[in-house]
């Protein structure tokens, strides 16, 4: 007779301890072991879901690989983010909050995809007639299409068996159950299983699984951290609820880089691609306004365009406020820093706020200079130049240090009308600046602010 095991899992990391502890020991997260009974085969060993057929070794050399084996999905923002295309076999799980998009972006894809593939469409959270409603509004119906509405995870794999789709997709992971474990859906060891089984339905049979996940009130995708570590790649869909814009990052990508962003807007009929991001996040740019600089950072090998604001004020604090929004908040501070002392600005007498607009996160070292310049600029109450755009890391000795690509970023700085933009002294590439912009190279900290102002 099979005997029963409880153990705790952690819901942040994944990790199991034999009894309840108010911090998890690996990640030291707090009150976020659960309980859980394992059943035991006779053996002493837990039970755990089928892993599909076993597979016999083969060496390097012997793989084929003539075979294509990425494919576009239709959308070229999303191909960007995957690294080029859909990779056969591969297992991808995409994140989001509710109602930002992830279930539209996956539908809409179906009607690319079924030109020359089958795709199954698997729905825990909607009904088939549901599923039609929402397609018939994104303007989705074709013929290969199939759709399921089904949480058991053997009746999903049935349907696989019968249809041998070459897509499947699945909304979503927290829905599923499999019906030898006890533990409700969407419980840690319910989506460990289901996510291994579908793992190794993708590898055994080449079937290139899409898997919408929920995201809990932290930001991070629902259910134990292994879950991250067992797919391919792990894309965010991320966006301000006031906005319509919408941005799609990968936070892992076996088969390609994690800098690339996708930019989206949603429309009445579903998403739509947004080609050229500068534009949009440069739109409504305020003229003649003190406190405002334009930045061009690196999102994976796509240069783009942002604004940077800034507003210093007196404070009425014996501690003066420093808050960033869409910039790190202690790389803020550090800059503030700087500017005092080798910028000769006394901003310990002063609150300070940063704000990146359009919803874009800076994490490059070339926003260092547009943030540096957009607070003097608020903090001497003068204009920055409308045509003007900043490229630069700040040391803490106040020079200026070069970034990388500083061709591409000129060449999208041109385009897109700029005149004029600052640029460290020491470059190291060779560059070629487009016709028509102008290129001031500075040192340090104050040249950069005589420059500007």
């Amino acid at each position: 007779m099979a005997k029963a095991k409880t153990v705790f899992y952690c819901t942040s990391c994944g990790n199991e301890t034999p009894k309840w502890q108010g911090r998890c020991p690996a990640c030291g997260a707090w009150n976020t072991m659960q309980e859980h009974v394992e059943k035991l085969s006779p053996n002493g060993r837990a039970k755990t879901a089928p892993v599909g057929m076993s597979r016999s070794a083969q060496k390097l050399s012997e793989v084929s690989s003539e075979d294509e084996i990425r494919f576009s999905t239709g959308m070229l923002e999303l191909d960007r983010v995957l690294g080029g295309g859909a990779v056969a076999g591969s297992l991808v799980l995409v994140g989001g909050a509710p109602g930002i998009g992830k279930s539209t972006l996956l539908l809409q894809i179906c009607n690319s995809l079924c030109t020359q593939r089958s795709v199954l469409y698997v729905s825990g959270e909607e009904s088939e007639r549901q599923l039609k409603l929402r397609g018939v509004r994104l303007g989705v119906s074709p013929e290969s299409l199939y759709i399921l509405s089904e949480t058991r995870l053997s009746d999903i794999l049935e349907s696989v068996e019968e249809i041998k789709p070459d897509i499947l997709i699945v909304d979503s992971i927290q829905t599923l159950y499999h019906e030898e474990n006890d533990s409700s859906p969407g419980s840690v060891s319910q989506v460990k299983d289901c996510t291994m089984s579908l793992m190794q339905l993708s590898k055994s049979q080449g079937i290139t699984v899409f898997v919408v996940g929920h995201i809990n009130k932290d930001g991070a995708i629902a259910g134990p951290k292994v879950l991250e570590h067992m797919v391919d790649c792990v894309l965010y869909f991320e966006g301000d609820p006031n906005s319509s814009y919408r941005l799609l990052r990968a936070a892992k990508n076996r088969f390609g880089s994690t800098n690339e962003i996708g930019v989206f807007e949603m429309m009445d009929r579903g998403l739509v691609e947004v080609a050229n991001p500068s534009q949009m996040l440069l739109e409504g740019r305020p003229e003649g306004a003190c406190g405002t600089c334009v930045a061009c950072v690196m999102e994976g090998t796509r240069p783009v365009l942002a604004e940077v604001q800034a507003l210093v004020t007196k404070t009425s604090f014996n501690v003066p406020r420093r808050t960033a929004d869409g910039f790190d908040f202690n790389r803020a501070a550090l800059l503030l820093a700087v500017l005092e002392k080798r910028g000769g600005l006394k901003l310990s007498v002063f609150d300070a706020y940063v704000n990146v607009i359009g919803g874009l996160r800076l994490d490059e070292p070339g926003a260092d200079l547009p943030v540096v310049l957009a607070v003097a600029s608020s903090y001497r109450d003068m204009v920055i130049p409308y045509d003007l755009v900043a490229i630069g890391e700040v040391g803490l000795t106040g020079e200026i240090r070069s970034v990388s690509h500083m061709n591409q970023r000129l060449s999208e700085v041109a385009r897109l009308g700029f005149k004029k933009c600052i640029i460290p002294r020491g470059v190291a590439e060779k560059l070629d600046i487009p016709e028509g912009l102008t290129v001031y190279r500075v040192r340090n900290l104050r040249e950069a602010i005589e420059t500007a102002l």
